[in-house]
């Protein structure tokens, strides 16, 4: 037994309790100190679902927020004029916007028909094979909600990854619930969408669908991402009004082998046309 005054025995009659284990600290785990434990997380926790839902390869699908789908396809509550953005890279950094223009509600339609149509590819052709191509979205409304939409109709599960924004709703209902993520961080987020990703499907959208398509075309232009990841932009006069691939070739300030990274397409037919051999080929035969 230590004497009296000895460091043991003022242990053993201060009172104190057992502190709590960091882990379960909320005021550290939120502080600038920990950051580097909250990044960790928004990879090991991902990382720990896809390895256990078996995703082997993924499609991403990004465009904007803002477009609704058309009044056909509308749910009860959809017909307000309030513009979701939980999902939204950065195409809606206010409340509300003044609306999309009409005609791009058939983009809507397209990204549903487009979802359903490599869900059902996948579930027929490499799930069998033990693998499983996977629609992945920003988890928002508008072309990232007609994603999930798509896929739950072809009766296949889908992954949201949402992200904390100032203006921001619920992830939309069409994400399978335990393929449902929030992160805080954009560059975990980014990860992740590329991670597993075989092609990109890209539809119209604004600062925030084109920071996803220029930062993947460049990472494949520099060789900082292992997999070719070839992009799909939907909407022939949406892309070449917007932007003018060519003369940047012309230019010389990208090379012509720059432009096999980019196919523009006009329907869901075309597009999975040029789509499926690329799947057996990197899914199939990998």
């Amino acid at each position: 037994m230590p004497p009296s005054g000895a460091p043991g025995s003022a242990r053993a009659h201060s009172g104190l309790g057992m502190p709590g284990i960091v882990m379960e600290n909320e005021e550290f785990l939120s502080s600038p100190a920990a950051r580097p434990l909250r990044i960790l997380g928004e990879y090991l926790h991902p990382a720990t679902i896809f390895r256990d839902e078996r995703v082997t390869d993924t499609i991403t699908f990004f465009g904007s927020a803002r477009i609704k789908p058309p009044a056909d396809m509308l749910k009860p509550g959809d017909a307000s004029d309030s513009v979701g953005t939980a999902g939204a890279p950065s195409d809606a950094s206010e409340p509300a916007a003044s609306g999309v223009a009409a005609g791009f509600e058939k983009y809507y339609v397209e990204s549903v028909e487009m979802a359903r149509a490599i869900t059902a590819w996948s579930l027929e052709n490499a799930e069998p094979r033990g693998r499983r191509v996977l629609v992945m979205t920003g988890g928002g409304p508008g072309i990232m909600e007609a994603a999930n939409r798509g896929a739950q109709q072809a009766g296949g599960q889908s992954a949201g990854l949402s992200i904390q924004l100032p203006f921001e709703e619920d992830p939309n209902p069409y994400i399978s619930p335990h393929l449902n993520f929030n992160f805080q961080y954009f560059f975990m987020r980014k990860y992740w969408f590329l991670y597993y990703a075989r092609a990109l499907m890209v539809f119209p959208g604004g600062f925030g669908t084109l920071d996803e398509l220029f930062e993947t075309l460049t990472l494949q232009q520099t060789r900082h991402i292992k997999n070719v990841i070839p992009v799909f932009l939907f909407g022939k006069s949406f892309w070449e009004r917007l932007i003018d691939f060519k003369f940047l070739a012309e230019c010389g300030m990208i090379s012509e082998r720059d432009l096999e990274l980019i196919r523009i397409v006009d329907s869901v037919p075309e597009a999975m046309s040029h789509l499926e051999p690329i799947l057996r080929t990197a899914v199939l035969q990998a």
